[in-house]
């Protein structure tokens, strides 16, 4: 009988500390997935190192073919390659151009197919808006892009956790031409890029005409602070 209790005593105790033990596993379940999540699609990149001597320019490509060409030239001048964010409804209409920019030595992201609001799109559409691009993409220079940045800036928590799951970081800036307004002249956008700091920076254009005639004088003023100018890549890494 006293064999038989003990057993019970020792039933008991087992149970006890195997229910332990799987409560254990599924919340150290949880906290790995909360801690990949976060890792992983915790908040888009804005910037790199503000202690090093490396920025990034990033332009956003949805229109803007008729300045281009002069943009390419004014790179090639300078002897700087940029990250080019290009939407997969330009892309597919201009194949050829798209290859030029890469053949130049340019790093090229993905920017949604129809420069929606991703924070204002279901999760398949998001899906959908990053994984078309990514396709006309690789279908025309044969490259899948490591980098996203959504339309505007504008996104949510289900943009960056799509994007994460894709295979992309997500990539916003911390100077802003704010080129495309109406009142955005080459002076005007000299000013506020100059205005900021640049060591780490992010900073974000479009093919403008007002912008071509700023950029000589916007590389050269930065380049003269010994800091170096290269895509989202070389900033990063």
């Amino acid at each position: 009988m006293k064999v038989y209790m003990l057993s019970k005593r020792h039933i008991f105790i087992g149970t006890i500390f195997l229910i332990a033990f799987i409560l254990g596993i599924l919340c150290w379940m949880g906290l790995a997935k909360n801690t990949f999540t976060y890792k992983s699609h915790g908040e888009p990149i804005r910037n790199g190192d503000p202690a090093s001597n490396k920025m990034a320019i990033t332009c956003n490509v949805d229109w803007g073919n008729e300045v281009i060409p002069e943009l390419l030239k004014i790179l090639d001048e300078k002897n700087i390659k940029i990250t080019f964010f290009v939407t997969g409804r330009w892309a597919s209409n201009n194949p050829e151009l798209l290859k030029e920019i890469y053949h130049r030595g340019h790093e090229i992201g993905n920017h949604g197919y129809g420069h929606k609001m991703h924070s204002k799109i279901s999760r398949e559409a998001n899906i959908w808006e990053i994984k078309k691009t990514e396709e006309i993409i690789e279908n025309i220079i044969g490259v899948k892009c490591k980098y996203f940045a959504p339309p505007a800036g504008d996104f949510n928590q289900t943009t960056l956790e799509v994007a994460g799951s894709l295979g992309y970081k997500t990539i916003l800036w911390n100077i802003d031409t704010i080129d495309w307004r109406e009142d955005s002249t080459a002076d005007v956008i000299i000013k506020r890029v100059m205005n900021k700091s640049h060591r780490g920076a992010i900073l974000l254009m479009h093919p403008k005409p007002e912008t071509i005639k700023a950029l000589p004088y916007i590389i050269e003023k930065i380049s003269e602070k010994n800091i170096k100018i290269g895509t989202v890549s070389n900033l990063l890494h």
